[in-house]
């Protein structure tokens, strides 16, 4: 019989006991008995995930997978679709309406840079733009990155700008989606989707003020539902997709559903439908956007013109349309857009007319427009074709087909189908699935998650920090250029969201410059959070001054270059005592154990009151058997206040039993490795072990293989038998035929292989009254799995982190598999943008690769008994490949290009900290019926631990040099708590009219309802929690403020909704993201 070896974190239970009602008292906490658990105790509000009797969609994508058969059979001109036959006379009675529409596809950043290419080309693209679309008013243009936009409007004339206006004015220009990029759909964050929208659309509204009205995404690879929710929030009608399984588009080609109303998985009222269209073909560019054969559509493109730098590969060259071929070059070409049109339900067509970096020349507007308007001119003056054609913009298309069957734009089309789900995974052809790009470069993933996070944190304590100010008149006083470095985040952050930048498909050198502008924005962001701190934690606000060359507060930690990782502040101690400043950029007060280094073991923590608070005292190690001389870690458990700054202090203090000890134990594999200890943390070295290793808490009790020190299994408090998580590391390779992995594509060699290290790992478990874990050294990754011992949330969840490093590698990748015994047979579920949850279904006839999907902040397996959820701070690739099984990708290095363009592999890795929680849940009602359903939500515990793993407290301690006799007090904002289904997206200072480095007087607050399933047991969780069916009273939400005057708006702001009442209070639908105006002073 294996022993089990127990190391309870609490030596005893009695101690635990004693150390928190000690802390209770001592921090002076009021648990409100009113204020109960949730979990049926709002009944409602749980009615919501349980889904109602609403019409289900025509089209459910989950469905539509089961459906097909995935054949890729040839299908003859039109490769991977099929032959299209019409009548001549279909037209006869209602003539075929063709607008063509001219676009030019920007990256913000893919081969070369972003102000490479805006030097290159761009500026080019744009100055032609205004010179030749006035030489003929039937000329037309859409253009949608800002991001670009704006930095030629900085360039150009008066003149200039205005004739720009003109435009658009007339409609000749259509400024389309107006996002600040295109952005990337499977690894963007909500947050960054939405912020990078309204950086674009504010921007589009102070300049040329256009609001746009049509959505147009060509590139990114694959969509997410999430995008239009958002469009729709932001008053858009219309929408376009192109990047979509080639076997979806013939099948939806086939039956006429390339035009849906896409509408959201919980909506039971069509309010979130939007109109999308579904671009037919392979590709974006003038081969296959004409018609179905890309060897005539190619003779269309007037760039290919013998003589010129590209030609069409098809070996048949355009021909210059002339007076004497003008009749038998439009007849070829009106063939290919009936046949077009054929598989579309109405007799409007949209025809692009455009590819990347294209139109940079005069030569080339000329070539485009002037045999374009020959071969119109030509179709237009023979009624016997029954065809009008002309140029047009997205709006125009859309514009023609509402009136051509009879509605105004946002109504559902009579006839048209809803659709409801996404589009991942994307291939683009045979089995080449995009699913690659979910993990590639994983250390800018996280990097622009932790940038997301300061920039939040940054932007609502400037808010509150300056309508502080304000009210006490000391505006004058405040650095207001900290709003030019806040926005100039917000668009790092926004080009960061851009398909080819987050996504991990640009050139090393591009990386890098994206990486460069990443690390600056969150220097300046550490450094906008350190002065809106220091002025808000002032006792006498009038002490208060700005001194740039010496700031208050020191960061938490630095990086020293781009491609590093933190290094963490060390606080030195010395006689007079040292404060720390603690941000909790949540919306919710949490119970945390925040954690600081200090040079000297000799310390005790106390509150701003004088009051010791427990901690833990912790070696730092530099690496498996080498501690950091003269560094420790101190962890202090302390309640922190909601979006709010908490004070604390380190004294220097030889009293020995003010600070809680950890003890260590090594386990070293059979080589003796020399062990560098520090006093006074006791380390215990032992030979390698066959015993389990066990960590509990109240809540629950994880057991780990002593000799992989990986995780085994966890027992929740109160059950008899153990939940098998058994964790392990697997590579996969890559093909050995001519199409291997790069930076989009997954193509491994067969399933994964055990990942098999020279050396056996040292294992090192840390025992501690507030925090106990296990870490394993391995030749390419360390692990850590900690378990708090804490009351409320931080204790009912497994904190993991993954250092990886696989620099040595060649053409392999890295996974790390949890497998349990849940009976999750072929379902999984991944988030979409940390917004959504959209169930899967593992498919046996689709290759490996084609079952990962992408996982911004969560993916989870179920039975009717449990749920296990992998929470992630990082996007990457998940699947669950069997039953009880989830896996993800941590890293990959590939050597080689895989031919969508880049022309490079993925040589460029970092040593990279992956983050995640392991949430092991009880479902109490649920039912194979119900999981069924092609819906699902997490629970509020679920929510709430993701925000705790995304949303780290920063520990900022006051600069040494200070003196200390200021007083400080913790600053609260919030008068109430907030219900705990609220989320505060933002709250953000919009710009002045004259000047847009300088804040106005108006916030835009943007707040989300999440949606919750409360079948998942969550009494005596010992979080405080309550929701309020979706009811907020802001008047009175902010304390010491008043809310001078709240407007409801569209998404972006563009819009008012409805008229600004007098009332301040609130209500959100489950699942709404909603904006509003507000004045806060």
């Amino acid at each position: 019989m294996k022993l089990k070896k127990q190391v309870t974190v609490c030596g005893a239970a009695i101690f635990c006991v004693a150390v928190f009602s000690l802390y209770l008292m001592l921090d002076r906490v009021q648990h409100d008995p009113a204020r109960q658990q949730s979990g049926g105790n709002f009944p409602r509000d749980c009615q919501f995930a349980l889904g109602s009797k609403g019409q289900s969609p025509d089209l459910q994508m989950l469905a539509v997978y089961s459906l097909l058969p995935f054949d890729n059979q040839d299908g003859g001109v039109w490769k991977q679709g099929f032959d299209i036959t019409y009548e001549p006379n279909e037209w006869d009675t209602e003539p075929l309406q063709v607008f063509v529409v001219p676009h030019s596809h920007n990256d913000p950043g893919w081969i070369k840079t972003f102000d490479k290419y805006y030097y290159d080309q761009t500026q080019h693209i744009l100055n032609s733009m205004v010179l030749k679309m006035q030489e003929d008013p039937r000329r037309r243009f859409i253009w949608s990155e800002i991001s670009f936009f704006s930095k030629w409007w900085d360039n150009i004339s008066a003149q200039k700008r205005a004739a720009v206006r003109r435009l658009v004015g007339n409609g000749q220009l259509e400024m389309v989606t107006g996002g600040w990029v295109m952005p990337d759909e499977a690894n963007s964050h909500y947050f960054a989707m939405i912020d990078q929208l309204i950086e674009g659309h504010q921007w589009l509204e102070k300049n040329i003020g256009v609001t746009p009205r049509s959505g147009w995404a060509v590139d990114p690879f694959g969509y997410s539902s999430t995008m239009p929710y958002l469009l729709k929030r932001s008053n858009l009608t219309g929408m376009l997709i192109q990047r979509v399984h080639y076997a979806i588009k013939k099948h939806f080609a086939a039956t006429q559903n390339l035009e849906f109303m896409w509408r959201q998985t919980w909506d039971t009222d069509s309010s979130t439908d939007i109109f999308c269209h579904m671009m037919p073909f392979y590709s974006y560019d003038v081969p296959h956007t004409c018609g179905p054969d890309p060897k005539i559509c190619c003779q269309f493109d007037f760039k290919r013109l013998p003589g010129g730098r590209i030609n069409c590969p098809w070996k048949v060259p355009p021909r210059a349309i002339t007076d004497a071929n003008v009749a038998e070059r439009a007849q070829l070409l009106l063939d290919q857009y009936r046949k077009k049109s054929k598989l579309y339900r109405s007799k409007v067509l949209l025809v692009p007319l455009g590819d990347d970096f294209r139109y940079d020349k005069p030569q080339e507007w000329d070539a485009q427009f002037l045999n374009y308007q020959r071969i119109f001119d030509f179709l237009n003056s023979q009624p016997n074709l029954h065809v009008q054609a002309q140029f047009g913009t997205l709006s125009d298309y859309f514009d023609a087909l509402y009136k051509k069957v009879g509605i105004v734009p946002g109504m559902k089309p009579p006839g048209f189908p809803v659709l409801s789900g996404d589009f991942f995974s994307y291939a683009d052809r045979e089995d080449h699935y995009w699913t690659g790009y979910y993990t590639s470069r994983p250390f800018y993933k996280s990097l622009d998650r932790v940038l997301e996070a300061h920039l939040r944190g940054a932007e609502i304590l400037f808010s509150l920090a300056l309508a502080h100010a304000r009210r006490a008149g000391a505006e004058g006083k405040y650095p207001l250029s900290d709003y030019a470095l806040l926005s100039n985040a917000r668009r790092n952050l926004g080009l960061f969201q851009h398909h080819d930048a987050i996504t991990g498909t640009a050139k090393e050198a591009v990386a890098v410059d994206y990486g460069v502008r990443l690390l600056h924005s969150l220097m300046n962001l550490k450094h906008i959070i350190i002065n809106a701190a220091h002025y808000l934690v002032l006792g006498d606000k009038d002490t208060y001054h700005h001194d740039p060359a010496a700031p208050f507060l020191s960061t938490d930690d630095t990086r020293p270059s781009q491609d590093s990782l933190p290094e963490r502040t060390v606080v030195k101690l010395d006689i007079s005592p040292r404060f720390l400043v603690v941000f909790n950029p949540l919306e919710q007060e949490r119970l945390s154990v925040v954690r600081v280094l200090v040079n000297s073991p000799h310390v005790r923590v106390l509150s701003e009151e004088g009051q010791p608070l427990p901690a833990q005292l912790s070696t730092r190690w530099g690496s498996a058997t080498d501690t950091v001389p003269d560094v420790y870690q101190v962890s202090v458990l302390a309640r922190l206040p909601a979006l709010g700054l908490r004070v604390l202090q380190l004294h220097k203090s030889f009293d020995s039993h003010s600070m809680l000890q950890s003890s260590v134990r090594l386990y070293l594999p059979g080589h003796d490795l020399p062990v560098r200890r520090q006093e006074p943390v006791p380390v215990r070295v032992l030979p390698a072990s066959t015993e389990d290793i066990c960590l509990e808490n109240q809540h629950l009790r994880a057991c780990f293989s002593a000799r992989s020190g990986l995780l085994q299994s966890i027992r929740r408090a109160g059950e008899e038998r153990e939940q098998r998580v058994n964790s392990e590391f697997l590579v996969y390779g890559t093909r050995t035929s001519k199409d291997k992995s790069g930076a989009y594509l997954f193509l491994p060699d067969g399933e994964a292989k055990p990942y098999a290290p020279k050396d056996s790992p040292v294992v090192r478990v840390t025992e501690g009254p507030l925090f106990s874990e296990v870490a394993s050294y391995y030749q390419h990754v360390q692990t850590v799995v900690r378990l708090y011992n804490v009351p409320g949330v931080e204790g009912l969840s497994l904190d993991v982190s993954c250092l990886v490093d696989i620099r040595d590698h060649i053409n392999k990748e890295l996974a790390l598999r949890f497998s349990t015994d849940i009976e999750s047979e072929d379902t999984f579920f991944t988030d979409l943008n940390g917004f959504q949850i959209q169930p899967r279904r593992y498919q046996r006839k689709l290759p490996l690769q084609a079952n990962f999907y992408p996982m911004p902040t969560m993916a989870y397996i179920q039975d009717t008994q449990n749920r296990l959820t992998l929470h992630t701070a990082q996007a990457l690739g998940v699947s669950s490949l069997s039953s009880g099984q989830l896996e993800v990708i941590l890293d990959r290095r590939l050597m080689q290009d895989d031919n969508r363009g880049l022309g490079q592999g993925l040589k460029d890795n970092k040593r990279t900290r992956n983050r995640f929680r392991i949430l092991l849940e009880r479902r109490t009602t649920a039912s194979k019926a119900q999981d069924g359903r092609p819906i699902s939500f997490p629970s509020l515990l679920s929510h709430i631990t993701s925000m705790h793993l995304n949303t780290e407290a920063l520990v900022m301690p006051v600069a040494q040099e200070k003196p200390a006799p200021l007083a400080l007090r913790s600053f609260m904002p919030l008068s109430t708590a907030l219900p705990c289904d609220f989320h505060i997206l933002n709250l953000r200072m919009l710009q002045a009219e004259q000047d847009e480095s300088l804040p106005s007087a108006e916030a835009a607050l943007i707040l989300h309802r999440k949606g919750f399933d409360c079948s998942l047991e969550a009494k005596n969780l010992g979080f405080n929690c309550t929701t309020s069916q979706g009811k907020l009273a802001l008047g009175s939400l902010f304390q010491g403020l008043e809310l001078g005057s709240l407007q409801p708006t569209s998404l972006t702001l563009m819009y008012p909704l409805g008229t600004a009442s007098n009332s301040t209070n609130i209500h959100l639908d489950p699942m709404e993201i909603a904006t509003f105006r507000i004045r806060l002073g």
